[in-house]
């Protein structure tokens, strides 16, 4: 079930990015937040309901509910209008907890370490820009969440799907060194993008350039 999760997760960043970036409606992103979130509230009360007391699963649940709560939280809060405050607040006690589950996984399970570290850092952009007003981080988090949803949600998902995942720390710090070059692209890409917007204001609409001029 949390393989499960982690790929509906994949689906859910990869729109919310995108999203962010103004390719995809938001309110078409938040019904699909809205939905996979109700999923996974489901299959995580479902996963605790069978929970035979070991260590492993309440760290896990605790993760399956923090990414559920956040979903339908952004959902809720494009279609209702709230306003994102409350939500940037969230993210920010979310980003907090992601660090502790990591700090959990550190030893057992140092991939899904490093993934809650990558995770925790998307909480944190969210938090920066929707309750402290850092507006500007916005492209950032939309190349992030596209660029970081495949690589820490469904290839990873997949990996749990097939029983192949790793639990040497060898694959992990390979996730660090890919996902750090992830991040510094989202950057780059954000401000590549954002240099393209200022260029583009700065042109008159009747100058388009020798470009206009030309026969289709």
């Amino acid at each position: 079930m949390p393989h499960v999760c982690l790929l509906l997760s994949g689906a859910a960043l990869l729109i919310n990015g995108l999203a962010m970036l103004a390719h995809v409606p938001r309110r078409d992103a938040a019904v699909l937040s809205l939905v996979v979130g109700s999923i996974q509230l489901v299959l995580a009360v479902v996963y605790v309901t069978n929970d035979d007391g070991g260590a492993g699963p309440l760290p896990t649940a605790a993760g399956m509910f923090l990414f559920a709560l956040t979903y339908v939280y952004v959902g809720l809060d494009v279609l209702l209008g709230l306003g994102s405050k409350g939500l940037g607040w969230f993210s920010g006690m979310a980003s907090f907890v992601g660090l502790l589950l990591a700090a959990v996984w550190l030893h057992s399970n140092p991939l899904l370490a490093v993934l809650w570290v990558a995770w925790a850092a998307l909480w944190g952009l969210m938090f920066a820009s929707m309750a402290l007003g850092l507006g500007r981080l916005d492209p950032i988090i939309g190349w992030g969440l596209v660029l970081a949803s495949q690589a820490t949600a469904t290839i990873p998902a997949f990996l749990g799907l097939a029983g192949i995942w790793p639990g040497t720390p060898g694959p992990a710090w390979l996730a660090a060194a890919i996902l750090a070059v992830l991040f510094a692209a989202a950057f780059i890409l954000a401000r590549r993008e954002g240099r393209t917007v200022l260029l583009t204001g700065l042109v008159p609409a009747d100058d388009a350039g020798p470009a206009s001029t030309s026969n289709p």
